[in-house]
């Protein structure tokens, strides 16, 4: 049986958590520092029935009370679900001990800082698993794999609320420190063959599927390290977020007009206080490469809706489902390939079907 520790309760941590021990084929420890999250975690649904989930109080912070406890428990795996400020002393520990490490963050900066640390590990460094950056990553590969010379490639992930009825259409169903840090920072894409800086919120294009239409812009950390792979390979890539038409544009006058984007923590406050939560939702995922085979142009595309489900006799979100269901497949991959991955890994080396094809990847199939 497999041993991990889990750290983070929280909206994606919890659901990590509960499919790995519910396999019944890992012992998970899931730490956090709010006694109170670790409680919900417990008394919710099925979740207080799962022998082998163990909560524990837990702030990766503090150096000796986290190894106090990896010396009382050994893990074979650590997997952040914490905050991307947090994954960068995650991953030291996770060297200092010899452990595999796993994170969704879809900070840029935090992920470089990863890659640093990881440098001739024996275990694997695996950052930015999840949905998008994530999944995605692992779509986009696969579709340019089918074809001689690639020439665009668009990746699109919204999760959006099925039912919008505020200014925004949206609603809050994950991290709002991760939205923010979508929104307001740095983007990266390929132009002209080249790696390229983009802005957040430009971009602006619409999309039609299944008769609905969207609006879709350019947000930070999506494209996870494709830009950095398929420089020189590629005319074009780019990634970019889906909304209902009308979000971007009030998005724009907070960031940017009422200058928010320089004061997140009041953005947070206002985002929380003022948008709801919602487990109604749906994750929408469309991946278009076009490129040639035998010297003539083709174009393949990835369509794929996901809603909310019920696991453990609790009901949870689609974003839940999806960034959980993602990061929980590639740690089952590692672990049940006898160590073959080593060293900082990319989403993009893992097989679309191979994901597809595991037990926690079949959310998606």
């Amino acid at each position: 049986m497999h041993r991990i520790l889990v750290l983070g309760a929280g909206k994606i941590g919890s659901l990590i958590a509960c499919l790995l021990a519910e396999s019944g084929d890992y012992l998970v420890h899931l730490g956090d520092v709010s006694a109170e999250a670790l409680d919900r975690v417990k008394d919710e649904g099925g979740l207080k029935a799962l022998a082998r989930l163990k909560t524990r109080a837990l702030d990766v912070r503090d150096k000796a009370a986290m190894e106090a406890f990896l010396a009382a428990e050994p893990v074979e795996t650590v997997v952040s679900a914490l905050p991307y400020s947090c994954n960068e002393a995650v991953a030291e520990l996770a060297r200092a001990h010899a452990l595999h490490y796993f994170d969704l963050t879809e900070d840029i900066a935090v992920t470089e800082r990863v890659r640093r640390i990881a440098a001739g590990a024996d275990r694997a460094f695996v950052p930015q698993c999840g949905l998008a950056p994530g999944f995605i990553s692992i779509v986009a590969n696969d579709l340019m794999g089918r074809f001689d010379e690639v020439e665009t490639v668009k990746m699109r992930v919204g999760a959006l609320p099925t039912n919008p009825n505020n200014v925004l259409k949206y609603s809050l169903t994950w991290s709002t420190d991760g939205l923010i840090n979508e929104y307001g920072n740095q983007c990266y894409g390929i132009e002209n063959g080249e790696k390229t800086v983009l802005l957040p919120l430009e971009g602006y294009e619409t999309i039609t599927v299944d008769g609905l239409l969207y609006e879709a812009f350019n947000t930070s950390g999506g494209l996870g390290t494709l830009a950095d792979t398929y420089a020189g390979r590629v005319r074009t890539m780019n990634y970019k977020t889906l909304r209902y038409p009308g979000h971007c544009e009030m998005i724009k006058l907070l960031m940017k007009d009422l200058k928010l984007n320089e004061d997140r923590g009041t953005l947070k406050r206002i985002l929380e206080r003022a948008v709801p939560q919602t487990l109604q939702d749906v994750v929408l995922i469309y991946v278009a490469v076009t490129g040639r085979r035998r010297g003539e142009l083709f174009e393949e595309t990835y369509v794929k809706k996901v809603y909310p489900r019920a696991i453990a006799g609790r009901r949870w979100s689609a974003i839940q489902v999806t960034t959980a269901a993602g990061l929980c497949s590639l740690v089952d991959l590692v672990l049940t390939r006898n160590g073959d991955r080593r060293g900082f890994v990319t989403q993009e080396s893992f097989s679309l079907a191979a994901v597809l094809g595991n037990r926690f990847g079949a959310a998606y199939a």
